[in-house]
């Protein structure tokens, strides 16, 4: 029993070790002298400590440099899949501070690399959808045309739900039809339900919309 009792102080000795190693790390370019074989455990390190940055530390930045580097590290190893996981954290958090065009440049990016394989083909769609919202915060015409070209580049996209919901928030938000905008959201999330980060983006595009109150309800 008393060894099952462990104090507070070394749950935050752990963290605090963790993250000194981090400190280590965290200049050791991804090519450096780390032995072949051995950048998945070191991407793991990066990973674990990213995590310790987005719950216990609460710092965005540099959780999302930890999770780029771990990406570098995946790739060294050519795993492509897990590289993505943790590009799509960093496209996903750069996108909350307002990093617009690196979160495009990322979901861009593994929705290329994902929509030829018939195996994950499916997911494109969902990231071609997330750059077009973050095209779509910076500029409406953006946005018109990054949903054309992703029709172009995946024509599957075109039959999505997704698209046609932007087709039309699109019309809406030309129109400053605020009350359309938020029709067109609540039909999609009838079915397909929209999680905390689309929110935050479908909430900062309308706002552009003269006269609005800022919410989806």
């Amino acid at each position: 029993m008393r060894s099952a009792r462990q104090p507070a102080s070394t749950c935050s000795s752990r963290t605090n070790t963790t993250l000194l190693a981090a400190s280590s790390m965290q200049g050791t370019p991804s090519r450096s002298p780390t032995l072949t074989g051995r950048f998945t455990i070191a991407a793991k390190h990066h990973i674990t400590i990213a995590e310790i940055y987005e719950s216990e530390m609460v710092d965005v930045e540099k959780a999302i440099a930890h999770y780029e580097q771990a990406a570098d590290y995946y790739k060294g190893e050519e795993s492509n899949s897990s590289a993505n996981k943790c590009l799509l954290k960093v496209a996903a958090y750069s996108a909350q501070l307002e990093q617009y065009q690196k979160a495009i440049e990322i979901y861009e990016q593994v929705g290329s690399s994902t929509m030829d394989n018939p195996l994950l083909k499916y997911s494109a769609k969902e990231y071609f959808f997330k750059a077009s919202l973050c095209h779509f915060i910076v500029d409406e015409l953006n946005a018109k045309l990054a949903v054309e070209k992703y029709e172009e580049m995946f024509p599957a996209f075109s039959d999505s739900r997704e698209c046609k919901l932007l087709k039309k928030l699109l019309e809406a938000h030309e129109e400053q039809n605020s009350e359309g905008f938020t029709e067109a959201v609540k039909e999609f999330d009838s079915i397909s339900r929209l999680d905390q980060w689309h929110t935050t983006m479908l909430l900062r595009i309308k706002k552009s919309i003269q006269g609005d109150e800022g919410d989806l309800k």
